[in-house]
């Protein structure tokens, strides 16, 4: 990494037209920085503080002061010594970010995918198909930054958020790069792109998958225009647009990327670049004809959900532009799994389904009940799900809307509830529920009981959504520790065999 003195951070600034004062001493001026921050727990000597968050208190910066922090940067004036003041923290963080990690996005290929729905499944079927490729050719396997997990080479963990901060944005290009990675591929949420989070990556690819209402709160977006216009922020720098033709306000996302760049259509119109001619189920996923520029073949696809073959045909879109040769392409598609995504467990006697899945918003929840509909006909729908605390409040009424639409019976639990008591967030669901029977349980591990064995119905088909294979439930400030949404469903069915058998 390059040596760069806060004077050079200083200047980055001014240009950017963000910097409003300093008291930075001349040793300060000439000194290099070599940790940049907004964690006090990463300090070390030498570091640049961001004095950043809804949360934060002046008591983190003393702490930071003295123990290592060089200087600090913020909006507001502390009255400290080495303190840089700026007009806008969010859009300075990029701004330093980039300088520290010496524009790292630029050594790599990136690919940025934002949407309502199927930003995770396109994310783990490009990743499939690459590590395929870069296995072939004795490269290491690919970086991926998503709502499920996050690795970069170096780090390897569950996330908790959709996209980070730019501080850790670069930090993950950086650590790719330092590891001999090609690729790197992450999700873009609306919020990122709103404040400036991945601001300065000129992504190689960005990809918009479909629009619909979501994250409309009064800590999001105030409303769907809101959403929309920060979603459509992906294509103002880039060099390649990938685009869903068959989503909701197709033209104007075509036509916002128009003259930006290279545009590459998929969906089911033969006029798209990456056109679907027909769809077959088969007995473990789907078979799809697909017509490219480079080939016309059928493809194969194993995650259920008839939804993902225009994930899938994504992810080809992006690997056409990146040259990925078909068989790889073909390889990944089969091979592609993605953690919480569809899991279906059955119980021995095939008498109850539980479908474990991340769907948290309307249209995630229209295409899964759709997919229901068709595989599973005669069995009696359980909708188990909750939404989180303090935002996304559309959802409230969205999601109880859907399930009260398709469901015979209903479970209302937590999900991440945060600094908002569950009640209340389950109150307000219950509110838009008007005519299936449910019921409002806390504990998750309760929920699925209950709908395992407090519904009766010779079959049923229990969606079981939100958390997945997430590890941690938000609840005040901090993540606790919690049994994934898969393996309570092993649990409970577990049980629920041992009992049929015993009643035999």
């Amino acid at each position: 990494m390059k040596k760069i003195m806060v004077s050079a951070y200083l200047q980055a600034l001014k240009e950017n037209s963000l910097l409003i004062s300093h008291n930075l001493t001349d040793n300060t001026l000439g000194s290099e920085i070599v940790c940049l921050t907004y964690d006090t727990r990463e300090l070390k000597d030498n570091a640049m503080f961001i004095c950043k968050g809804a949360h934060f208190k002046e008591a983190y910066l003393d702490y930071a002061l003295q123990n290592g922090a060089l200087c600090y940067i913020s909006e507001k004036e502390y009255g400290k010594p080495n303190g840089i003041l700026v007009s806008n923290i969010r859009k300075a963080m990029p701004v330093l970010a980039q300088l520290f990690f010496d524009n790292a996005p630029e050594k790599i290929t990136s690919i940025g995918i934002t949407g309502t729905k199927g930003k995770s499944t396109v994310t783990y079927y490009i990743r499939a198909i690459l590590d395929c490729y870069m296995k072939a050719v004795k490269q290491p396997r690919i970086a991926v930054i998503s709502s499920i997990d996050t690795y970069d080479g170096i780090n390897d963990f569950e996330s908790h958020i959709t996209t980070p901060e730019a501080v850790e944005f670069y930090r993950h290009f950086d650590n790719a790069y330092n590891t001999g990675i090609k690729y790197l591929v992450s999700e873009i949420s609306s919020q990122a792109l709103k404040y400036d989070r991945v601001s300065g990556v000129n992504f190689d690819i960005a990809m918009f998958t479909n629009i619909g209402t979501d994250h409309i709160s009064p800590v999001e977006h105030t409303d769907f225009e809101d959403y929309f216009s920060s979603k459509l922020k992906i294509f103002d720098s880039c060099k390649n647009a990938v685009i869903n033709s068959d989503s909701d306000f197709a033209d104007r996302i075509l036509e916002t990327a128009k003259g930006k760049c290279n545009i590459v259509t998929y969906g089911t119109k033969e006029t798209d670049t990456i056109y679907c001619k027909s769809i077959t189920k088969t007995d473990n996923g789907f078979a799809f004809e697909v017509k490219t520029p480079t080939f016309e073949d059928e493809l194969r696809i194993t995650m259920p959900g008839i939804f993902n073959v225009s994930n899938a045909l994504a992810a080809i879109a992006a690997c056409h532009i990146l040259g990925v040769p078909e068989e790889y392409i073909a390889e990944g598609l089969i091979k592609a799994k993605v953690s919480g995504r569809m899991q279906v467990y059955t119980s021995k006697d095939k008498n109850i389904a539980i479908i474990v899945d991340y769907a948290h918003n309307k249209m995630s929840f229209n295409a899964l009940y759709n997919t229901v509909g068709i595989e599973y006909p005669e069995y009696s729908v359980i909708s188990v799900f909750g939404c989180p605390g303090c935002k996304a409040h559309l959802r409230r009424k969205d999601l109880a809307e859907e399930a009260d639409e398709h469901s015979d019976y209903i479970v209302i639990t937590e999900e991440d509830s945060g600094e908002e008591p569950f009640e209340q967030i389950a109150s307000e669901i219950a509110s838009n529920i008007t005519k299936c029977p449910y019921s409002k349980i806390e504990d998750r591990g309760q929920a699925i009981r209950d709908a395992v064995f407090g519904f009766k119905s010779e079959k049923k088909v229990i969606l079981f959504t939100g958390k997945g294979e997430e590890t941690r439930l938000k609840r005040g400030l901090v993540y606790e520790d919690c049994p994934t949404d898969a393996q309570l469903s092993i649990d409970i069915l577990k049980e629920y065999d041992e009992l049929t058998i015993f009643s035999k």
